[in-house]
């Protein structure tokens, strides 16, 4: 068995920018790019799973597949194991995680992850891209992944560390980190029974989840960054450069 899957998780309540998903760009709620953009990778079945039945009727307007989850998902990825158990156990053996906050994220980007995790053995990918501006560095928002490698195209390399703003590290070898994983069917189930660990919590990024429990995240190179949007001010930007 061979397929893959797209699970969008999102949900209304964030502190920085509540009921983001829906806010308009173009006159289209961000989710709904966010969709299109899955669907037009054209690798498998796309869902979007939330706790917020706004969302789940806005998605369904729009020719979408939705499916309403527990709010107390502690991360996006507990969240999209909710939906795959309940739409898709036994029918996929590849699911990627797709922040629901990327509305330019490029179809192509989506596709190389799973050639990627197609051609490699590991438990899960992720992909970076180059940082342009160096405000990005110290910038929180930001999430950058160091590696020891440096990054070359069509090749998975395993990541060192994630993080938002850390001191003394090599900026040759980190790079800005964009909210995409893959999992294997396997590596999900795994990583939802392990416990909340410590840097996921101090860092606020779920992925040290998994890092701190010896699973391997393997990233490769993406040549454009999506713009994550977690302010206001990242909405007037990303729908500036839609426009």
């Amino acid at each position: 068995m061979k397929n893959t899957a797209i699970i969008i998780p999102t949900r209304l309540e964030a502190k920085r920018f509540p009921n983001k998903p829906l806010a308009k760009i173009n006159d289209v709620p961000m989710i709904i790019h966010v969709l299109n953009r899955a669907k037009e990778s054209k690798i498998g079945e796309v869902l979007v799973a939330t706790p917020d039945n706004e969302i789940f009727q806005v998605v369904k307007e729009n020719g979408g597949k939705a499916v309403l989850t527990k709010s107390d998902h502690p991360s996006g990825s507990d969240r999209i194991y909710e939906a795959y158990i309940k739409e898709l156990k036994n029918n996929v053996d590849l699911i990627i995680n797709l922040q629901g906050d990327m509305p330019n994220i490029k179809p192509n980007s989506i596709s190389k992850l799973e050639r990627l995790m197609r051609r490699n053995n590991c438990d899960i990918g992720t992909l970076a891209s180059y940082i342009v501006d160096k405000n990005d560095i110290t910038d929180t928002n930001v999430v950058k992944v160091e590696m020891d490698e440096i990054l070359k195209d069509d090749v998975f390399f395993k990541a060192k560390d994630f993080f938002r703003m850390k001191k003394d590290s090599n900026h040759e070898k980190i790079y800005h980190h964009i909210g995409i994983y893959a999992f294997t069917n396997i590596a999900l189930t795994k990583y939802v029974k392990l416990a909340r660990s410590k840097l996921e919590i101090q860092r606020n990024l779920e992925q040290m989840r998994a890092m701190e429990n010896n699973m391997v995240i393997k990233v490769g190179f993406s040549d454009s960054t999506p713009l994550g949007v977690d302010t206001k001010e990242d909405l007037v930007k990303v729908s500036e450069e839609m426009n």
